[in-house]
């Protein structure tokens, strides 16, 4: 019996170890109990040691590795001294590989860190993406010097951003050699023009920012607005550079540079407008506006200069638009583009050689008249359309979410009955009769029901608004690169619903059935006339 059990036991050796000096434990020796090593060297594949090599490179391991990520801290605190006997414990058992778990470590702060901006209402589709997808800004101790005395100490918090860059999320625009990549969604800030009152810059720019962390890095100036707003006013200016979203901007990216990596500030895009009055096109004349933008963006190149033209019978836009050109071979603009021109006039700029890489007009499911002469030349030389989502300044004009027409709030309404609807208390909502008009001259409001009907149905199939379906069929449509959605900056913010598009995908019969929808209605384009024209006619 003593010899079987002999030659069942392994040899074992008895050691003592003295236990290392603890600030929390006295000193004292113990008796440890461990296998001979050579029990645990063996390189048979099958048994506890592996070889991993390529090349002269090689390293034996134990087979089971010791993970540490316990010592993360998530776990809470750790007492170094008892973790270290664990581990001895683990190395004299024949568990001799450890692996660190620094990584967890970046893991954890990201996780919390998303879950704060989760809570700050940045959008759940964030915590789709992978981890490699985002980038981080270190915590910094800020503080100011008064003579000898350092004061105001405080922590800059830990900054999580987006870091994808995909098809579904980011378009290229370009004409010859003259290209820019932006967001397929564009922030639109026609809300700075001055029609939904006085902006608090910081909680703008505090907006803005949380649109750039969460994906939404392409800004779209509203100067336009103000002359269009000016122009119902019977009012004249020399430049439409008075309202404060090109200022915004500035701030903005200012900040970007000083409190996001540089990743972030490469994808970070500024579209602004130039809307001159119909006077002569110099070359010093389109220079000295072009620096004042430059100046109020604090770029030293505009990401994108779209030029609008009011009097198509003063051919002075095309003297501009070579000026602008000039001004992009001198790197003072990175690309030239068009705001709401129509077909012929687009073909005839092309046609003198102005290599512009986009048009942006209004398109929306009403609205189709994009999607015939328009398209069709876009798609023949390569121009790209942004789909616009204007205040309704203009007769018959609105863009792809319809002022927010096309969205629950409508739905199942009869704007015929006193009270019956939602107020109309917004800018973009509140020239009622003309939204009307266009309704009508579409089909009608019960025809309009019908529509937000079909949206809501794919919308609830989905698990997403009306508005997000109906920016994604216009995004899905030949020649759109991207889409403009207003954003109000420090009021209110649907960042989750705007970052939803992204992963929005329709299926045939979603198409088929929102096509239905649309086709009840009249063709618009024979009812109005083309798209890029409605500006001309207030």
């Amino acid at each position: 019996m003593a010899a079987s059990l002999h030659h069942a036991v392994p040899k074992l050796t008895i050691t003592t170890a003295a236990r290392p000096e603890s600030r929390r434990r006295p000193t004292f020796n113990s008796v440890r109990c461990c296998a001979p090593p050579t029990t645990t060297t063996t390189t048979d594949a099958g048994a506890q040691r592996i070889t991993v090599k390529n090349g002269n490179d090689s390293l034996d391991i134990c087979r089971v590795l010791n993970g540490m990520w316990q010592t993360s801290g998530g776990w809470g605190r750790i007492d170094r001294d008892a973790a270290a006997e664990a581990m001895l414990r683990y190395a004299d058992a024949g568990l001799s590989t450890f692996d660190m778990a620094d990584h967890f470590l970046a893991f954890l702060f990201a996780t919390s860190a998303l879950c704060l901006l989760c809570c700050s209402s940045v959008p759940m589709e964030l915590l789709h993406q992978p981890f490699s997808s985002f980038s981080f800004n270190g915590m910094k101790l800020e503080s100011r010097r008064v003579g000898d005395v350092r004061k105001g100490a405080s922590f800059k918090p830990l900054q999580c951003v987006l870091n994808e860059k995909d098809n579904r999320r980011i378009v290229v625009v370009k004409n010859g050699k003259d290209s820019l990549d932006m967001c397929r969604v564009v922030n639109g800030m026609w809300q700075t023009s001055g029609g939904w009152g006085k902006i608090d810059r910081d909680k703008a720019v505090d907006a803005m920012l949380k649109y750039a962390d969460a994906g939404l890095t392409t800004f779209d100036m509203a100067e336009i607005c103000n002359e269009l707003m000016k122009k119902q006013l019977a009012f004249h200016s020399s430049n439409t550079a008075d309202g404060p979203a090109e200022d915004l901007y500035g701030i903005f990216i200012n900040r970007i540079r000083r409190e996001r990596p540089p990743e972030v500030l490469e994808r970070v895009r500024g579209l602004t407008k130039w809307v001159p009055p119909p006077v002569k096109m110099t070359g010093s004349y389109v220079r000295q506006n072009i620096d004042i933008s430059r100046k109020r963006m604090d770029v030293p190149s505009l990401d994108m200069l779209q030029f609008h033209w009011w009097d198509y019978s003063n051919t002075g836009y095309l003297d501009a638009l070579k000026h602008l050109n000039d001004l992009k071979e001198e790197g003072k603009i990175k690309t030239v583009a068009l705001t709401n021109f129509d077909t012929e006039r687009l073909q005839i700029i092309l046609e003198n050689g102005i290599p512009v890489v986009s048009n942006q007009v209004q398109h929306s499911l009403v609205d189709m008249r994009p999607q015939q002469k328009m398209a069709e030349l876009c798609q023949l030389t390569g121009v790209k359309l942004i789909t616009s989502v204007c205040p309704s300044f203009c007769a018959h004009t609105y863009g792809t979410v319809m002022g927010g027409l096309l969205s629950e709030k409508f739905l199942d309404t009869n704007l015929s009955i006193p009270f019956a609807a939602p107020p109309l208390n917004t800018p973009s909502l509140q020239k009622y009769k003309r939204y009307k008009r266009m309704v009508d001259a579409w089909g009608g409001w019960s025809l309009f029901q019908g529509l937000l009907r079909t949206l809501k149905q794919v919308a609830s199939k989905h698990g997403v608004s009306i508005a997000t379906v109906g920016v994604k069929y216009i995004l899905d449509q030949p020649a759109v690169a991207g889409s403009m959605v207003g954003v109000r900056l420090g009021l209110a913010e649907h960042i989750q619903d705007t970052n939803a598009i992204f992963s929005l995908v329709l299926d045939e019969d979603d198409m088929n059935s929102i096509r239905e929808a649309t086709a009840k209605g009249k063709d618009l384009l024979k009812v109005i006339g083309d798209c890029g024209d409605e500006y001309r006619r207030i």
